[in-house]
């Protein structure tokens, strides 16, 4: 025995109204349980029955083939990752051209079924645009129904049955995509138009211009190259931590750096002007207007081509200035170049000027307040020794020392015979007294001339006295000597130094004149102008792009 299944009940699905010819979607009806399913209702139009049960009839599934292709378009959507603010923005766009839809995807496949791209840059901007007909806030009111198209359910229709459109899904999917590409080609073709139109007139067009002008009306210039270091005269050999530089170009770097900032700055301009004539040379009407200097230019646009044409650069590695003087004519380009060199070593001998004048100097006082000094103390020697009457002091305290010892050892003598004829029976009585006399004189002649060596006479002056201050003079004399030499041997020494102080400008390449002009290199140039402009342009577009996403979001 067959037993027949059970119907199922499904819920219909409120569809959204129709809107200009097009089908709503039609969502796939969802199965209800057997116990959940809803209590019968009088149809609309039906009339009582006699019988008191009489009951509408149950709802059957009339999911159609729109609907199912509704469904289709939506599952495809959900398959490409679209971010919930493009799905918002969607439903706002949907709102506003008075669609009512059921989602936001049911929005985008609306939306692109009118032929109407959710997510162009001008239907996001008409959001901002303030609608006088919004009756409240968040609120908008259809033109032609008058009805406030609300984020809200979609009413129930009376229309529930399958649409009797012939067009199936398919045809009508391929005809949605053949016109959303159409619609993309178009849009692609006419950005690409654009962009063209934006390169050739800010990157082209200016480039171009910058060819022309580096090619046929740039006058040309000509560049004199030269080369020189700074060296110092420094001895072979050096001692202590400063003779690991001595030879380097670290011994004249700052010398070298002092000479560069020199010829680049205002004050070498200035006399190059006055000697030769760097503004009348650059202000020649044969010079193109872009490159000449006016008639009446100040020093501060002269300065400003000078530095443009006068370039000078320090390697600090080899110590080696390299200037390159650019000029109209390079007779005149030698020239500038000549005369600049000249600066350069008049500034090198100012660097050590000061320094050896002020060593020289400080050396050459010293050496003379030496011999000053030595003078006068040689005046004072021979004042005392005029006074004293004596030449040599230690000669003549020596004498008296030694006429002191002959009588002390003659007086011995004299005791000792006088002890000999007193140890007799019968001492010579005149003997003894001869004796006795000559010790005694002796005695007196040495007691006197102790006496004149320590003991001071009328003038209140003593030998010693006088030895001493003999002596004192004497060895300042020679004490003053003694500075003297090493005055005259410091000033030596500060000869010699002041001489390793001297700086010399030597030539490693000479100016020569170049028989070809060197500027305008018309191909790196215009290669040079191609990529500025680009540059400038990337940055203005991205820069722009960049606004635009922050206006738009």
């Amino acid at each position: 025995m067959t037993t027949k299944p059970k119907a199922r009940k499904f819920r219909i699905r409120r569809s959204a109204p129709l809107h200009e010819g097009l089908t709503p979607p039609q969502p796939a009806a969802t199965p209800l349980p057997e116990e959940a399913a809803p209590a019968p209702q009088a149809m609309p139009g039906a009339q009582a029955g006699t019988g008191t049960h009489a009951q509408a009839p149950v709802a059957h599934n009339v999911t159609g083939p729109e609907a199912v292709s509704a469904e289709q378009d939506i599952e495809s959507l959900r398959k490409e990752g679209l971010t919930g603010r493009q799905l918002r923005m969607a439903r706002r766009v949907a709102q506003k051209h008075g669609l009512a839809v059921t989602s936001d995807f049911d929005a985008v496949r609306q939306l692109r079924a009118r032929g109407i791209d959710p997510f162009q840059r001008s239907n996001v901007l008409e959001l901002v645009v303030p609608d006088q007909s919004q009756g409240q806030a968040g609120a908008q009111t259809d033109p032609q129904t008058g009805r406030v198209q609300l984020p809200q359910t979609v009413p129930v229709s009376p229309q529930t049955l399958p649409s009797t459109d012939r067009i199936t899904s398919a045809e009508r999917r391929a005809g949605e995509i053949a016109q959303i590409q159409k619609d993309l080609a178009k849009r692609r073709r006419r950005k690409s138009v654009l962009l063209l139109t934006r390169l050739l007139s800010f990157v082209a067009l200016p480039t171009l211009i910058a060819g022309w002008y580096f090619y046929f009306i740039a006058t040309p210039m000509f560049a004199t190259n030269s080369e020189f270091v700074i060296q110092q005269a420094e001895p072979s050999g050096g001692a202590g931590l400063g003779g690991l530089f001595q030879g380097t170009s670290m011994a004249t770097q700052q010398d070298s750096i002092t000479v560069q900032s020199y010829l680049t700055s205002r004050a070498a301009m200035t006399r190059l002007d006055e000697e030769h004539g760097f503004k009348e040379v650059f202000s020649d009407e044969e010079i193109d207007p872009i490159q000449r200097l006016p008639a009446d230019a100040s020093n501060e646009d002269a300065y400003n081509l000078y530095r443009d044409h006068v370039k000078i650069s320090y390697d600090p590695t080899e110590g080696i200035l390299k200037m390159e003087v650019i000029a109209p004519d390079p007779a005149v380009s030698q020239q500038f170049s000549e005369a600049l060199i000249d600066y350069a070593e008049e500034q090198v001998d100012q660097l050590t000027q000061r320094l050896r004048e002020d060593q020289m100097a400080g050396a050459l006082a010293s050496y003379e307040d030496a011999e000053r000094r030595r003078a006068s103390a040689l005046q004072e020697w021979l004042r005392i020794q005029q006074e004293v009457q004596q030449i040599d002091p230690v000669g003549e305290t020596t004498a008296r020392t030694q006429q002191i010892s002959a009588l002390e050892t003659e007086r011995q003598q004299l005791l000792l015979t006088l002890q000999e004829r007193l140890n007799v029976a019968r001492p010579n009585e005149a003997q003894v007294n001869a004796l006795e006399n000559q010790i005694a004189n002796i005695e007196t002649l040495i007691a006197q001339l102790r006496e004149e060596m320590t003991t001071a006479n009328e003038t209140g002056n003593s030998l010693a006295s006088k030895n001493t201050e003999l002596r004192l003079a004497e060895e300042n004399y020679t004490f003053q000597t003694v500075l003297v030499q090493q005055a005259l041997q410091q000033m030596e020494m500060a000869r010699i130094e002041a001489n390793r102080q001297v700086r010399y400008l030597s030539l490693g390449v000479e100016p020569l004149a170049p028989d070809e002009a060197t500027y305008p290199r018309a191909f790196e140039n215009t290669i040079l102008a191609f990529l500025i402009f680009a540059g400038i342009y990337l940055m203005l577009s991205i820069t722009a792009s960049v606004l635009r996403e922050q206006v738009t979001s």
